[in-house]
């Protein structure tokens, strides 16, 4: 317990009755605290006040119940009473106000059925109560969210065994305190499975695809049993035979990759219908195949190819090409042989109204991925996870994990030895991971376990900058990103290090790019890579990724009707800096951003920036400084305005080219119907911004591993 402050430790009762029951100490300062924020939310933020309040309702409830301690809603019917006979009209409006939403959310809670001991928000309560709390034979959820972090933290913490048997139980407290802080989180499949008969962990993997029909329902097969484990998947179609080719076993003609992606995409809408997460997908073309113009058009009408997102693998020859008006060769991948050609500024100007259309396709920059893959020598890298971050060779596993970059600010600085510690957990969790993750389909294991690759990311970088009073689109903020992530990079590889002398490096690290350099021995061959964080930034109550934040609020639909959230931290800044009101956060409400409200301070607005307020010049800025720090890649979307044209996609896709990205995904505001984020202006006069029940603000547009 803290010291309270003088005028507060007279005559206050020892202990408080919780509402679940539970004895804790008795803190006045919490009164102080209240009292103070419905203080300046009407800008009666007198020195001394809160303090006096406190002193007054602690000594009113010591004469009031003895030794018995008295309950929360008996503590708040105190400063009520305490605040009116104070003649402070205005404060206990506000203070009543603050109970009165405070309840709403507590029986909201309730509704739901699921005990919350991480006091997390309810659209995070209402996705974890839907896919990752475990329940019984009847469809009951029998663990709280605490219970769940325990459940992870012990399955994972079984690792330990085999090195340290007696240390186990020490990591699996270490594992369960930076989750239960929502320090650290891992991928959902890890959340979901960790101690169940499913045991899948690993986030996603890429699965070959050879030009035969035993290979493609191989893939099929692999696919149901990772999507019904929760996993996504990622493929690369450019090894199939184009549409209209010869067929010599039957003298028929092929049908091609995009027949075959109607297939795939109907398999995994079938698998989610029973699942515990929407199936997603990612689909590769090779920009060389003959049928990368019906690839690019596969999306073209709505409602098609739900469960995938489509990337277009494009080579820096091609690009080139499209800068000086080249030419490009179409390859048949059956025979190795040119069977057309076309003007690359063409098709790359077909890619870009496609992706201006509906946000599909994205392009991924092969060569430069290619260039850091860490085992070349099992071939090149043709395909990714279904969000981009990822890029693997056939069979293997991304497990993911991020760091909560928001969770790190103290001070008005980033605490650097609290997150170069929890980096050191998290690549000793992740690395733990690989060891007891059961793999349904059977080729998967021996990837895994031979290059050891981990994805250690960030998410709550938003959030971390409005913190710290930084424009999200500026070079401050892309320095201190950069900074952090760089952070991130040479502790993670530390901490690869020691493992490595502990347990032995990854077994093909021989073969490695990391032995060739000098670097070494490590016990995983890919450390780091920033996943857009779908749910579980929503768990964590922060923003997803490196997305700056999408909005500031909005309604988000759950049990049955509309409830309002507001960013925490913008609530919070707003109530401290005095200028908080109903009117103003009903404007927010409705709009979503602050940018044109001038009752909002202008650093205020500053910090709080949302994604469509920020060029396209400083989301590649953001994300190619990050990249720089980053193993595998970054997952991370250019978002454009509904107005935005298609030479700006082209734009863009150029600069994410210069800028040495791995890949780029654009979404332009309303362009595909069923948007799971609209704001205000996009629907009717006065309408709210609307948010699905299991959107956090990543992944835009896109189907993402929720």
């Amino acid at each position: 317990m803290r010291d309270p402050s003088p005028a507060a430790r007279r005559d206050a009762p020892l202990r408080l009755r919780k509402r679940d029951g539970r004895l804790v100490a008795f803190e006045a300062e919490r009164i102080e605290a209240a009292v103070t924020k419905a203080a300046r939310e009407v800008g009666r933020d007198v020195p001394g006040l809160a303090a006096s309040v406190a002193e007054t309702v602690s000594s009113e409830l010591s004469t009031r119940f003895g030794r018995l301690p008295p309950g929360v809603e008996d503590v708040q019917d105190a400063v009520e009473r305490v605040l009116m006979t104070a003649g402070l009209a205005e404060v206990a409006r506000a203070y009543v106000l603050y109970r009165r939403r405070r309840a709403e959310l507590r029986h909201a809670k309730e509704q739901l059925g699921v005990r919350d001991e991480l006091k997390l928000g309810l659209g995070a309560l209402a996705v974890l109560k839907e896919r990752y709390l475990l329940k019984d034979r009847h469809g009951t959820v029998v663990e709280s969210t605490a219970q769940m972090m325990e459940r992870v933290a012990r399955h994972v913490a079984q690792a330990e065994e085999q090195w340290q048997p007696a240390d186990a139980p020490r990591w699996a407290e270490a594992f369960q305190g930076a989750l239960e802080r929502l320090e650290f989180l891992p991928n959902s499949p890890t959340l979901m499975n960790a101690g169940t008969s499913l045991g899948l962990l690993s986030g996603c993997v890429v699965l070959p695809l050879e030009d035969s029909l035993d290979s493609l329902f191989r893939a099929l097969g692999d696919a149901a049993r990772l999507h019904q484990a929760g996993g996504g998947t990622g493929y690369s179609f450019s090894h199939l035979r184009p549409r209209g080719d010869r067929v010599a076993s039957t003298g028929g003609a092929a049908s091609g990759p995009v027949s075959f992606l109607s297939v795939f995409d109907v398999a995994a809408a079938v698998v989610a219908g029973g699942g515990r997460r929407r199936g997603a997908s990612m689909a590769v073309l090779d920009v060389s195949h003959p049928d990368i113009v019906e690839f690019v058009d596969a999306k073209e009408a709505p409602g098609v190819l739900e469960h995938f997102n489509l990337s277009v693998g494009v080579s820096g020859s091609f690009m080139r090409a499209v800068l000086r008006g080249g030419e490009h060769r179409l390859v048949n991948p059956r025979t190795k042989k040119v069977v057309g050609r076309i003007a690359a500024g063409e098709l790359f100007d077909r890619i870009c109204a496609a992706a201006w259309r509906s946000g599909d396709p994205g392009l991924l920059f092969l060569d430069r991925i290619n260039r850091d893959n860490p085992l070349p020598s099992l071939g090149r890298i043709e395909a990714t996870n279904p969000c981009g971050e990822v890029p693997l060779l056939p069979y293997e596993s991304c497990n993911l994990g991020s760091l909560n970059l928001a969770r790190f600010v103290e001070g008005g600085k980033v605490d650097v030895e609290r997150l170069g510690a929890a980096v050191h957990l998290a690549v000793r969790f992740l690395d733990d991971v690989i060891d007891v993750s059961r793999y349904p389909v059977t080729a998967l294991e021996a990837p895994a376990h031979a290059a050891r690759k981990i994805g250690l990311g960030v998410m709550g970088l938003a959030e971390m900058l409005a913190s710290l009073g930084i424009r999200y689109d500026s070079a401050h903020a892309v320095r201190l990103a950069a900074r952090v992530m760089g952070l991130v990079e040479r502790e993670a590889r530390r901490a690869s290090a020691a493992l490595a002398q502990e347990r032995g490096p990854f077994p093909l690290y021989d073969e490695s790019r990391w032995k060739a350099r000098g670097i070494g021995p490590l016990r995983n061959a890919q450390l780091t890579s920033v996943a857009p964080t779908g749910t579980i930034s929503l768990i964590a109550g922060t923003t997803s990724g490196i997305e700056p934040m999408f909005a500031l609020s909005y309604v988000r639909h759950v049990l049955g009707r509309d409830l309002a959230e507001t960013n925490p931290l913008f609530e919070r800044t707003a109530r401290q800096e005095g200028f908080y009101s109903d009117a103003l956060m009903a404007e927010v409400e409705r709009t979503g951003t602050v940018g044109q409200l001038p009752e909002v301070p202008a650093q205020v607005r500053a910090a709080f920036v949302t994604a469509l307020e920020i060029s396209p010049e400083w989301h590649l800025e953001m994300q190619a400084a990050v990249q720089r720090h980053v193993d595998a890649a970054v997952a991370k979307t250019v978002n454009l305005p509904s107005g935005a044209t298609v030479a700006d996609v082209r734009a863009t896709f150029l600069a994410a080219w210069q800028s040495e990205v791995k890949g780029i995904t654009i979404y332009r505001d309303g362009s595909r119907p069923g948007q799971v984020l609209t704001r205000g202006p996009a629907r009717a006069p006065g309408a709210a911004v609307q948010i699905a029940e299991g959107y956090s603000g990543g992944c835009e547009g896109h189907v993402c591993e929720f």
